[in-house]
């Protein structure tokens, strides 16, 4: 088992990029498909890591915007 912080008994993977923070899931991000999580982020503010899955196409370390600053279409 992977080294990490736990949460509900579920542990997530060290960040390999800072060491510090844990790699933890988006859930939301989602929008179908087979992956279940699609999006993670790293928890240590000073690292910001990230990686996306997009329609089969990975990401990595994108922009992390509040959903708040965010206007959905209707």
């Amino acid at each position: 088992m992977m080294g990490g912080g736990t949460l509900e008994n579920i542990s997530f993977p060290k960040c390999q990029v800072c060491g510090k923070g844990d790699l933890v899931p988006l859930s939301d991000f989602s929008q179908g498909g087979e992956v279940r999580y699609k999006a993670w982020v790293c928890t240590n503010p000073d690292c910001s890591y990230n990686i996306k899955i997009r329609k089969g196409d990975v990401y990595l370390n994108e922009p992390i915007l509040s959903g708040a600053l965010q206007t959905r279409s209707r």
